[in-house]
């Protein structure tokens, strides 16, 4: 069917409203706007469903909410009765249409007889992942477009173990959903009906209650807090989002006295009307916090972005300006700080292993290796670190006191398998409380750790791609380097040659060719003859290659010089 056929279909179908029949009747003469919506259905992927909200079959509305959740239903139906009995949490975020997409998610479920756990309204990511794995349900769903701007939203799939679905699940949704008719395979309830006869079941502050228990449980230093509670101040910004209500409250049983809050941003509002992104790795989009810490004196700043599973810190530098400090680098930090944290308590495990993604700064290997904390790789996502934990600890090989991706994200404990700013920001602010203890800031710690540990050096770039073209000029971009792997780049010589796809390794100086532990993802990695490493992999959700390089020198200088010339060579690969 061509897209424009998928358009009239879409126009003459009796599930439609009249309004979203007057939205497509509205771009009948535009035919690359027809196109853009019906050329292809959004690709169903482990992370689920992401895309920007309007009617079409390569977008995010009900329909294609509906249609996603029937294919999912059956493929929990084929698991047999029990999985049908335990039942589905869902969950959503702060974003337009949010509550509306989970009501139908929930709806859907329903009406194939799987019992829903809907929450009241909004939440963190972090609680629906401890949901799925508190009430024993047999999957979960969030709808969220975590920190993407406000015309996105997203549908994000997570399994019993209350992880995002596996690559196998995954592929069975995509699957369904290529054998259903998006309109008439559709079985659901009333939602009002759903809730009467006990097939949507509400969730809230009981919920809460026992989430928030299991964060608190990871407080390590209770008394590092209260040693400078009266003077030691904070800002917090949830960025419109459902961080709003938790993390503050986490922050007072932690007993912080001085949690200021950004009076603008605590507006729970899916415009996200004060920033252009509502995303804590771009800093311009602290200016209200930094604003705030300014005048009040703060001795830190801390932001949630939307869906409350990704945390950013300021800290105040030598020269008291506020400096964004990176993912990476707040990972050192983290890491640093707990292992010495646990092993004060008395609760660091003998077999301790810290988890990072490929992408992540080596230095976080030097610091858990230093430190007796043995230190494993895994694919960029946090399913990924799940698996990984789940796998380590089932066998005795180790526990995971902390995971951890360069992109903001943190896993602590074992009641969830996500990334949770929750718990982050808990531990974020004791630790940064510990350091005011000693008379330092968190800049200044982090400069201990460089001496400490060595220098070393990041930077993410990304290479977008839009448009209908964009897929095809990623897949060209890999296609290419695969064909022409280079020997050197920007002057410097390639040592080894990794390519994820296949785990393959090859040693650049002679061909010699070896495996590695880790395959079956799209991303290739240059080991550098200085010691740098550079990876490419495209993003799953956006139109992006992305390019990370890893340095690492004997200074700071040598580090930021060596980013800038493979910078240099990163923006090249755009063409």
């Amino acid at each position: 069917m061509s897209y424009r056929e998928r358009y009239e279909q879409w126009l003459n179908s009796p599930a439609l409203s009249q309004e979203e029949k007057a939205e497509l009747q509205s771009i009948a003469n535009d035919e690359k706007e027809i196109e853009s919506r019906f050329f292809a259905p959004l690709e169903f992927g482990t992370a689920g469903l992401r895309g920007t909200m309007c009617v079409g079959l390569h977008q995010m509305n009900i329909h294609v909410i509906r249609h996603a959740t029937q294919a999912f239903a059956e493929v929990i139906l084929a698991e047999g009765s029990e999985a049908v009995e335990r039942g589905v949490a869902v969950c959503f975020d702060c974003r337009n249409h949010s509550q509306e997409f989970a009501r139908e998610t929930a709806c859907v479920m329903a009406g194939n007889g799987i019992k829903v756990r809907l929450f009241e309204s909004l939440r963190p990511t972090p609680e629906l992942s401890f949901a799925v794995r508190e009430y024993g349900c047999i999957a979960g769903v969030n709808v969220t477009a975590s920190h993407n701007p406000k015309e996105y939203n997203g549908y994000k799939v997570y399994w019993a173990d209350g992880a995002q679905l596996p690559p196998h699940h995954a592929a069975a949704i995509a699957k369904k959903m290529e054998e259903l008719d998006l309109f008439t395979s559709i079985r659901r309830m009333d939602y009002d009906e759903a809730v009467a006869k006990g097939m949507i079941t509400l969730m809230g502050e009981e919920t809460d209650e026992k989430f928030l228990a299991n964060v608190m449980g990871q407080m390590n230093d209770k008394a590092a807090v209260e040693k400078v509670a009266d003077t030691f101040k904070m800002v917090y910004t949830p960025f419109h989002g459902t961080g709003y209500k938790l993390i503050p409250e986490t922050l007072r049983r932690l007993g912080m006295k001085h949690v200021l809050c950004v009076p603008e941003q605590m507006v729970v509002d899916g415009n996200f009307p004060t920033v252009v992104s509502p995303n804590p790795e771009n800093p311009e989009g602290f200016y209200l916090a930094v604003e705030l810490a300014k005048k009040e004196g703060a001795d830190f700043i801390l932001g949630s972005d939307p869906d409350a599973d990704r945390v950013g810190i300021m800290v105040r530098n030598d020269q008291g300006e506020y400096i964004v400090i990176s993912g990476n680098q707040t990972g050192v930090l983290l890491l640093d700080y707990l292992i010495g944290a646990r092993k004060r308590a008395g609760t660091l495990p003998a077999n301790a292993v810290a988890l990072k993604t490929i992408v992540t700064t080596e230095m976080a290997r030097k610091v858990a290796e230093t430190n007796g904390v043995k230190c494993f790789d895994t694919f960029t996502g946090f399913k990924f670190m799940a698996e990984k934990k789940n796998k380590l600890e089932a066998s005795g090989e180790g526990k995971v006191i902390f995971s951890y991706e360069e992109s903001y994200g943190y896993m602590l404990g074992d009641y969830v398998r996500d990334k949770d700013a929750v718990t982050a920001a808990l531990l974020l602010t004791e630790m940064a409380a510990w350091y005011a203890g000693q008379g330092m800031t968190l800049y200044d710690a982090l400069q201990k750790c460089f001496e400490k540990y060595g220098y070393y050096g990041e930077k993410t770039l990304n290479l977008v791609m839009p448009g209908l073209d964009g897929l095809k000029k990623m897949a060209d971009l890999m296609a290419g380097l695969r064909e022409h792997p280079p020997v050197e780049i920007a002057g410097v010589a390639v040592e080894q040659q990794k390519d994820y796809k296949d785990g393959s390794v090859v040693r650049v100086s002679d061909g010699a060719k070896s495996t590695m532990e880790l395959s079956g993802s799209n991303v290739l990695r240059y080991e550098m003859a200085d010691g740098t490493s550079i990876i490419v992999r495209p993003s799953g959700t956006e139109p992006k290659v992305k390019v990370y390089i890893l340095a690492n020198g004997a200074d700071k200088a040598v580090c930021d010089e060596k980013v800038a010339k493979y910078a240099a060579w990163a923006e090249s690969l755009k063409g």
